[in-house]
């Protein structure tokens, strides 16, 4: 039988929690009433619990962020139209342009045919998160499937507009330094051993930095396969680096020491809190379910675990604004007093939106600081560069030419 958690209140206040082994939520309901407790919370590990782990490492696997947007905009459109739910994912296989997502969708479309829910079916399919697999079951459940799907679209949408504004912001820096590697490896290999003859022809002596470059330089030229693979090789690691949990780690560790990275990593993170703790809870989601949900879809580590033991508290019967109050460095002083008000008041949908929009604001103008703040720091180091290799190869030159 499937185990469910609850949380649990009766007429005096009294909260409990735990697990029950029945045969569906209704009995688990059943059994709480018989001891005069009234349910708050009911989750079902078995189709909960399990689709983060089966799909960890294919979440968001070849299918963009875009794509899922448009599908789940379009199949809230078809299906408020009329259309049965395999006629709408035919429509939108034969209209999507990425194979791989023609694929999912003929393989979703079969899973449904067969009398599997579109929720099981997505999270089988491996490339949707536990975010839009409970929202769509939710509104499966409570026959609310086309609001669902048009809310979810707008998440997915707010998603790729805070995503593209943060890596929009370093395109421009990322884009520079690759320049300026790549030119500084030419240099060496093309540029300095045609300088290093006139040296060697003249015998001068040289200064110290002159001597590195050319030495350098020697042993770029000399071999150029073994820098090219080291090249690649420092690539290759980086990228698996960080994917690891070490560098996942540790990416998140100086995300939150460096002060103008740790500015937007905050904003980031409570935007897409707000913004998505607030659409689960719109589409019907439970609360501890919620918090469990945004624990798997954040990023950062930080902000996973805290959410998990948050989730913990509010299962006990905590107020959400006094957990997440306990983690003043990740949780700005707003957003506790506002989910505190919106948790008094009985409105933490409209309160968590316009948090989400105030926060997607700030990051809009962070980012378009960051810019103004990287362009003179990329022009120092340019400079500097310059600098070093024009006083390293340029002025020996000038004083063999006053010496002849």
């Amino acid at each position: 039988m499937p185990k469910f958690t609850f949380v649990a209140k009766n007429n005096q206040g009294e909260v409990r929690t735990g697990k029950l082994e029945e045969k569906d939520s209704r009995s688990v309901v059943g059994t709480l009433r018989a001891d005069g407790f009234f349910v708050t919370s009911i989750i079902e590990e078995e189709k909960f619990g399990h689709i983060s782990s089966q799909n960890k490492w294919k979440i968001f696997s070849g299918i963009s962020l875009k794509d899922k947007m448009m599908f789940a905009r379009h199949l809230g459109v078809m299906l408020s139209s009329g259309l049965s739910v395999p006629r709408a994912l035919n429509v939108i296989s034969s209209q999507t342009k990425s194979k791989k997502f023609k694929n999912v969708l003929a393989k979703i479309e079969e899973e449904v045919k067969t009398g599997n829910t579109l929720a099981d079916s997505l999270a089988k399919a491996g490339v949707f998160d536990d975010l839009s697999v409970n929202m769509i079951r939710v509104g499966e459940l409570g026959g609310s499937l086309e609001e669902v799907l048009v809310l979810l679209a707008d998440q997915l949408e707010k998603e790729h507009t805070l995503i593209s504004k943060v890596r929009g912001a370093m395109y421009y820096p990322t884009v520079i330094f690759v320049v300026m590697i790549g030119i500084g490896i030419a240099m060496m290999t093309f540029v300095v051993p045609q300088l290093t003859a006139v040296f060697t022809d003249t015998q001068a002596t040289l200064p110290a930095t002159t001597e590195f470059i050319i030495s350098t330089s020697n042993f770029m030229a000399g071999h150029k396969l073994v820098v090219l693979f080291s090249c690649i090789f420092i690539i290759l690691f980086i990228v698996i680096f960080f994917r690891t949990k070490a560098g996942k780690r540790a990416t998140a560790f100086f995300s939150l020491k460096i002060p103008v990275i740790k500015n937007i990593v905050v904003k980031v993170n409570t935007a897409r809190f707000a913004r998505i703790y607030g659409s689960l809870l719109k589409s019907g989601v439970p609360v501890t379910e919620s918090l469990s949900i945004i624990s798997e879809t954040l990023t950062n580590r930080y902000y996973q675990e805290a959410f998990k033991k948050v989730g913990l508290g509010v299962q006990k019967g905590k107020p959400l604004h006094e957990e997440l109050a306990a983690y003043p460095k990740l949780f700005p002083v707003l957003i506790v007093q506002m989910v505190e008000v919106g948790e008094e008041t009985g409105k933490t949908v409209d309160v968590l939106s316009d948090l989400a929009r105030f926060y997607e604001e700030e990051i809009d103008q962070l980012t378009k600081n960051l810019s103004s703040i990287i362009e003179p720091v990329l022009m120092v180091v340019i400079g500097s560069a310059v600098g070093f290799f024009a006083i390293s190869m340029i002025m020996p030159m000038y004083s063999i030419m006053d010496q002849m």
